[in-house]
């Protein structure tokens, strides 16, 4: 626990507050969903020129063998940046692996998105992000779709 707590302390003392564009070195943790619907709880890194995060989720509702596991990463190249907002070009790739039940095999989706992001930095360490671009599914997915709705696109991350 004590080795836990002091590389905590290590991580966290060497970010710093985030702003529009980023700033080298900061960590923000929140929630991110890709176009396809696959996503949960995400960390980002960003580095002032780009960002690059993760996400992982999981869901079990009621009922047997029915669990739904999310993972997946992303890469955004800041193209543009104001004081408070930025505009990246890059991707997400995720992958969802869905239990359906007793009576049907287990699915490996993966989604490959390339696409654009918006992020929108309400306070110094808050960002709004808004993603839009095209979702590709492979894998036990199929098919194609070319979106650009706000719901069930958006995330939010604290900067430390």
């Amino acid at each position: 626990m004590k080795q836990t707590l002091l590389v905590a302390a290590i991580v966290f003392s060497t970010v710093s507050v985030a702003h529009a564009g980023g700033l080298a070195g900061s960590v923000g943790v929140g929630t991110e969903i890709q176009l396809s619907g696959v996503g949960g709880l995400s960390a980002n890194y960003d580095t002032g020129k780009f960002h690059v995060g993760g996400f992982i989720g999981i869901a079990d509702p009621e009922g047997q063998e029915n669990t739904r596991f999310d993972i997946g990463g992303r890469f955004f190249y800041h193209v543009a940046s104001t004081a408070m907002s930025d505009f990246s070009v890059g991707g997400s790739i995720g992958i969802r692996s869905d239990d359906a039940g007793p009576t049907t095999d287990r699915t490996l989706e993966v989604f490959i998105e390339p696409g654009f992001q918006i992020r929108a930095f309400i306070a110094s360490n808050v960002a709004l992000s808004f993603t839009g671009g095209l979702s590709i599914g492979a894998s036990d997915a199929s098919g194609i779709a070319l979106d650009g709705q706000v719901n069930g696109v958006a995330g939010i991350h604290y900067y430390f």
